[in-house]
């Protein structure tokens, strides 16, 4: 298993809230032992001389290879969390997107890498569930939008 630790510089984000029949599409967020610490929308890294739109489309096609429509308005958090004792923070923007392959709403779990080469499961989490906590749903604040 690949251990992760947050970035020590700020980091620039887009992630896509894909909301299906009550379910939200996400990567599951591990601990080190392994364990489900939470889960996060798709998405990734804004890359030097890309916009928002360019990166959120890129990552979904790297996560998922699919292209997506933007179909709702941008939002934006700060992000400043803590992960095995060390501090990360990122400033995230968010939309919410449709995928363009639809099969994808009928798949119960995908597999992709992440570009430290480490394996990450999405799946469809129930926003009642997230509501109610008992899925710890990252960043922080995004709840309130659902």
């Amino acid at each position: 298993m690949t251990v992760w630790r947050p970035s020590q510089s700020i980091l620039v984000k887009v992630i896509g809230l894909v909301v299906h029949k009550g379910h939200i599409l996400a990567a599951e967020i591990y601990n080190d032992d392994g364990d489900v610490k939470g889960i996060r929308p798709l998405g990734g890294r804004v890359e030097f001389g890309e916009t928002r739109e360019v990166a959120l489309r890129r990552e979904f096609l790297e996560e998922l290879g699919t292209e997506i429509n933007i179909t709702g308005s941008w939002r934006m958090f700060e992000n400043l969390y803590g992960h095995h004792g060390d501090v990360g923070h990122e400033i995230i923007m968010c939309a919410s997107v449709g995928l363009l392959d639809t099969a994808i709403y009928s798949q119960d779990r995908m597999v992709f890498s992440e570009d430290s080469g480490a394996e990450t499961i999405a799946r469809w989490f129930s926003v009642k569930e997230c509501k109610r906590g008992e899925v710890a749903l990252f960043p922080d604040g995004l709840i309130d939008i659902l």
